[in-house]
Order: structure tokens, then sequence, then C-alpha cells
């Protein structure tokens, strides 16, 4: 149920980025708030890649559940592109911010992948409580 809880919270915070896009001065808002959507997606991104990594060290849940395990590694992948999207603002200026060409590259890249940050958003809150409603019907121990 951890699982589903924290995607719906990082959903939230990924999908003001799919209404900010329609707005003209949608990148000083997107600015202010970039911070900490770099830090908590930077957390959850790790914590998505963590969820994957216990997904494929449980392949023994196919058996027994399979429904849920399926539903904890696709929770986890969304998990981890939603957190990689939210912080790869943070990682280019804690990474690329000496290297001018690939640091104007990442700024393109962060604008092709703001509206799908939303879209992928809305899919994590669908997941999330589906990852809630599943972690109740198939408890595996």
């Amino acid at each position: 149920m951890i699982w589903g809880i924290t995607l719906i919270l990082l959903s939230i915070i990924a999908v003001p980025s799919l209404i900010l896009s329609k707005k003209p001065n949608a990148k000083e808002l997107l600015e202010k708030v970039e911070p900490y959507q770099g830090w908590i997606g930077l957390v959850f991104c790790f914590w998505g890649v963590w969820g994957i990594i216990t997904a494929v060290l449980n392949l023994n849940w196919l058996s027994v559940a399979p429904i849920w395990w399926i539903t904890l590694l696709a929770g986890n992948i969304v998990s981890a592109a939603l957190g990689f999207m939210l912080s790869s603002g943070l990682i280019n200026r804690l990474f690329l911010s000496k290297n001018e060409a690939a640091r104007t590259r990442a700024e393109e890249i962060r604008a092709k992948i703001a509206p799908k940050q939303g879209k992928l958003g809305i899919l994590g809150i669908i997941v999330g409580i589906w990852m809630i409603v599943a972690s109740f019907m198939w408890t595996v121990t």
C-alpha cells in the first residue's frame, strides 16, 4: 500500500506541470517550483528503481500473485520515470552546469518532456490507486 500512496503523492507533484505548460508565464512558475521538484523527484527516482529491483528479486511472486507482481513492477516503473522527469532540472544544474552545450541540450529535452510529465502524472495517480486496491486484494508474505 505504501508504494501506491507514494506514487499518488509523486503524481500530484508532477501534474501541475501539465497545467503550467498551458500558461504563458509557465517558465517563471516552473523555475520557482523546480528546486523542490528536483529533490523530491530524485528521491522518488531512487525509490522507483529500488521497487523495480524488489520486483525482479521477487520473481517467485509471479507464481503466487502475478497481478500484484505486475502491478508492483508497473507502479515502480512509473515512479522511477516520474522521479527522473522531476529531477532532470536538478541533475542538469548539479552535473551539467559547467558544460554549456550539454546544458543547452538538457533544457531542450526538458521543454519536450514537460507535457509528457503531466500525462505520466495522471497515469501515476491511476496506477497508484490500483496499487492500493491490489494491495488489499493480493497479500504476498
